[in-house]
């Protein structure tokens, strides 16, 4: 070890007050220094943070853009959701594969390079995608990989790979991204123009209390996907015991299909903050985070510049517009690629430099969350609707969309259509004339909410999104009549399994045990009561799991199973002789063959 490395790791530390729950900015910048957090520069950490090696350690297992083992100096994530192999990324991990001369999990014998697979990186509507480094890379194709390693072996840097700019702020130099917006529909709520600080001095023109009314009067409620009512959570965080209160921004959209929280990010940052700023008024909070994914890095410096722009408005810090004793900030806590990180007690843990393993509840986070304080956790959405809400009026905010679910919604909106992209849409919009606007023609199966939401069919298009009927937290994705929804509900089985922190049994082993029974069936050898098993399973799973990811898991199987049913029973089969389709008596003979020098004569009555 020389001596330069743990002074750069120490001045790492102290760059972030040796802190330790700053855990997650401290591996991350020694993951981007040294491309590995290696067992040394654990000790080091838990030395300078007055911590244990075993908790550093902990973290680093935990998010899969840590590791203790070196990875290259560019690191291609290439996304392998269901939207992506629809459109082509089989033959991008091919060429990329030949080119590099590696498989994915490995690196380059000069430690240059390494491939990796990933799921959603919040890029569905310009699939395939992968991200190298912080650079996004969208729309490739097997030729497009092959020039992407040419380039970084000639030139060495991944920033030399943009050829062109996106739309909108991706053009912005801080941003200098080839990544398209995709608005398809601008509705009056979230893309609608408005000045920073006209919301937030109308906000301060009354009090905090009149404030939260003018939130439940609007009858809005988070935009995340359950719907909770946001003057209500608010109202229980500002009564909580405590001086200290937090406010928590949502933006680790991690949810496969969704990207509409990337675009409000990229258009509409100050709407999102001047929603924020609100929130820390109303609850009496002094500090606020966003937590952004770590697939959206490359938004931060920009994200960082309108902050600073806020503070210099005097829209952030001390005293803010003039109203003596309101004091409120914004810091921005970058997550490092784990799914469950959008619950928001896994959230709070991350933010905490923990892992993020969900909490307990209760006590819930408006009682003791961030750091044991009262926290308010509201999404990207949500925000903007305040801001909304506080300009225009809680009575003009709930004449929108229906009755029981007011405003507008933004649906991230990619597969088999048309126009794939970002639309916002008055709550209580069909399917069917949503179907329509993105010109999904033969639509056979659309999936609302993402893998933890519901697979539809034809029968259901009739139905509304709203709340109250077909709930969405913002994904949605086509397939039509070329797709299989078990390979649908198949895929997104893999991810869960693969996401879960593996806490707790109904989740951990109940998700796998889903997965293989769908497997069998899959290949010809299931039952019909193969398919009473999976609704039990999958319904014991949601109901015994600690957090929102295990409650939510058996969905794809679960919706499928009700609605595409015939799917199903076109591949099981009565078992009449009582023997299992599953056992392979040659391969459970092999080994024995193997070791007697010859094979088993089996006899069949």
């Amino acid at each position: 070890m020389t001596e330069n490395f743990e002074k750069v790791i120490r001045e790492i530390c102290t760059h972030n007050a040796n802190d330790r729950t700053r855990m997650m900015d401290i591996v991350r910048e020694v993951q981007q220094c040294f491309g590995q957090v290696s067992g040394q520069a654990m000790d080091i950490i838990a030395d300078a943070v007055d911590s244990h090696r075993v908790e550093v350690e902990s973290v680093i297992s935990f998010y899969s853009f840590l590791s203790e083992k070196p990875k290259g100096k560019f690191v291609i994530r290439l996304c392998n959701d269901v939207v992506d192999k629809m459109q082509g990324v089989d033959k991008v991990a091919q060429a990329f594969r030949e080119e590099l001369g590696i498989d994915f999990g490995e690196s380059t014998p000069d430690g240059k390079f390494t491939l990796e697979w990933t799921p959603c990186i919040g890029m569905c509507d310009q699939a395939p995608a992968a991200l190298i480094n912080d650079k996004m890379m969208t729309r490739l194709s097997s030729d497009s990989a092959r020039e992407i390693v040419k380039s970084l072996m000639e030139n060495g840097d991944e920033n030399r790979l943009t050829h062109m700019l996106g739309d909108g702020n991706n053009a912005n130099s801080l941003v200098n991204s080839m990544v398209t917006n995709n608005i398809r529909e601008k509705g009056p709520v979230i893309f609608a123009d408005l000045e920073a600080g006209t919301a937030l001095h109308k906000a301060l023109a009354m009090s905090a209390v009149e404030v939260i009314k003018d939130v439940k009067t609007a009858r809005l409620r988070g935009r995340g996907g359950a719907g909770f009512p946001t003057g209500m959570k608010w109202e229980f965080t500002r009564a909580a015991d405590g001086d200290n209160k937090v406010v928590i921004c949502n933006a680790d959209e991690g949810e496969p299909g969704t990207f509409k929280d990337r675009v409000v990010l990229t258009e509409k940052p100050d709407l999102m903050f001047e929603g924020m700023t609100i929130a820390g008024y109303a609850i009496g909070a002094k500090t606020g985070v966003v937590y952004l994914r770590g697939e959206y890095a490359y938004l931060r410096t920009f994200l960082e510049k309108v902050l600073a722009d806020r503070r210099n408005k005097n829209l952030l810090g001390i005293s803010i517009l003039g109203k003596t004793g309101f004091d409120f900030d914004i810091r921005i806590q970058m997550g490092a690629g784990a799914y469950i990180c959008g619950e928001e007690t896994a959230l709070i843990s991350s933010c905490e430099g923990l892992r993020g393993d969900p909490k307990n509840r209760p006590p819930f986070p408006a009682q003791k969350g961030y750091l044991a304080q009262p926290t308010s956790v509201n999404n990207v959405e949500t925000f903007c609707c305040v801001a909304r809400i506080l300009d225009k009026g809680a009575g003009w905010f709930a004449e929108i969309g229906s009755p029981g679910s007011t405003g507008t919604k933004l649906l991230s909106i990619s597969g088999d259509c048309m126009r794939p992209g970002v639309y916002e849409l008055d709550f209580g919009i069909t399917v069917n004339h949503m179907l329509e606007k993105v010109g999904a023609e033969n639509a056979y199966a659309v999936q609302v909410g993402g893998p933890s939401g519901q697979l539809i069919g034809r029968a259901d298009f009739h139905r509304t999104i709203c709340y109250d009927d077909v709930a969405t937290g913002g994904a949605v994705m086509i397939f039509n009549e070329d797709r299989n929804p078990l390979e649908i509900a198949h895929e997104f089985m893999e991810f869960f399994c693969e996401e879960s922190c593996g806490y707790c049994t109904p989740c951990r082993a109940g998700n796998e045990l889903i997965k293989e029974r769908l497997e069998v069936i899959m290949e010809g050898k299931g039952t019909p009561e193969d398919l009473d098993y999976l609704e039990q399973l999958g319904k014991t799973v949601a109901v015994a799991s600690r957090c929102g990811l295990g409650q939510t898991s058996p969905n794809p199987v679960l919706t499928s199973l009700k609605n595409f049913r015939n799917e199903y029973e076109k591949l099981v089969k009565e078992n009449k002789d009582g023997m299992q389709r599953t056992f392979d008596i040659h391969k459970a003979l092999a080994t024995g063959e193997e070791l007697q020098g010859r094979k088993s004569v089996i006899y069949v009555d």
